[in-house]
């Protein structure tokens, strides 16, 4: 019992000098770091108590009081624990503010560096801007905008990969495709929440969104229109052909490049929108945009009809049939299988 005193003194100046040391170094020690070292020590003296109860409780008749405390402990241990997380919480935010806000004060020779989500944040605040936060104003431009950005972002990539351009357009009328709008709209949503929070949550929600949207949005086209603009059934780790691993994992990267990097850069362009007419275009957008995807709907339709066999039964689809032939329809749907 005696050494086991001994060896408790010499830890607690081991500390005491290790924390000497840390502040002559000039090392900042935050009164929550002092706290968690009493803390420690206290949890080595509780050790020691309960190596007096392990000798004595062989002898001891009436056990309530080792009973209650070992009650006051396990308290102690859930107080503990509750604390725990709250401090991890604070401490993974608060490092990745300091880490975006450092990342957005380096300067690149080609492209700016993106801002900081806490930059954006008070930015809205002090404009008090239509499309602050995270309101409907906001979710349809991010729509309209990864609509478009999706697509030219697919065309350099097929053109890079395969040396010619293709299209990848989901709508007939501009170079738009809603399943990236909706992923846009999805991630931002879901991930929206832990913009100031380590990369590593962005990366599994990134996984897990990205795979819902893109299994609803295969699973939407097969059942409206009995097609398919994507199958990853040769591919290990898939479900249906739907979605696999690989293309999972792609996401979870987006997830992170997303709402650390394309977010914020969105949310300062779409800062620059005034309030009053910032609305009114929105609107107009929203307009063309339901109309483009109504037009593209039926359009699909009757194009998967005309593949069936059939011919036209009316006025309409003869319209239909005569402003969206086979060959456009193709050109727009290059991907498209029935």
């Amino acid at each position: 019992m005696k050494e086991m005193k001994n060896r408790k003194i010499r830890k607690e100046n081991k500390e005491v000098h290790n924390e000497e040391q840390k502040e002559a170094e000039g090392c900042f020690i935050s009164e929550v770091e002092k706290v968690s070292v009493l803390l420690q020590q206290t949890a080595e003296q509780v050790k020691s108590t309960a190596d007096e109860f392990y000798m004595n409780m062989s002898e001891t008749k009436d056990l309530t009081e080792v009973e209650r405390h070992a009650e006051s402990l396990k308290r102690a241990a859930s107080n503990t624990s509750k604390a725990l997380a709250q401090i991890y919480v604070v401490y993974d935010e608060l490092n990745a503010r300091c880490k975006d806000i450092s990342k957005q004060r380096k300067r690149h020779k080609f492209i700016s560096s993106a801002p900081a989500n806490t930059t954006i944040d008070t930015k809205e605040r002090e404009a008090a801007h239509f499309a602050g936060g995270i309101n409907l104003y906001k979710l349809l431009l991010v729509c309209f905008i990864g609509s478009f950005a999706g697509v030219v972002i697919e065309l350099l990539w097929c053109l890079l990969r395969n040396g010619y351009l293709e299209s990848r357009s989901g709508l007939v009328y501009g170079p738009f495709n809603l399943l990236y709008g909706a992923g846009a709209v999805a991630l931002t949503a879901c991930l929206y929440r832990f913009r100031n929070k380590g990369s590593w949550i962005s990366f599994l929600g990134g996984m897990i969104v990205g795979s819902v949207v893109e299994y609803l949005c295969s699973w939407g086209q097969e059942v409206l229109f009995g097609s398919r603009s994507w199958d990853y059934s040769k591919v290990p780790f898939n479900i249906n052909g739907r979605i696999c691993l690989l293309y999972s994992f792609f996401w979870g990267l987006l997830g992170v490049l997303w709402i650390k990097n394309l977010y914020p850069r969105m949310a300062r362009l779409i800062l620059r929108l005034p309030n009053t007419s910032g609305k009114v275009i929105t609107w107009l957008i929203t307009v063309f945009f339901i109309f483009n995807a109504a037009v593209s709907l039926v359009a699909v339709a009757r194009w998967s009809e005309r593949v069936g066999g059939e011919e036209p039964s009316n006025r309409f689809e003869a319209f239909l049939d005569e402003r969206f032939n086979d060959e456009r329809m193709e050109r727009i749907y290059a991907n498209m299988k029935f």
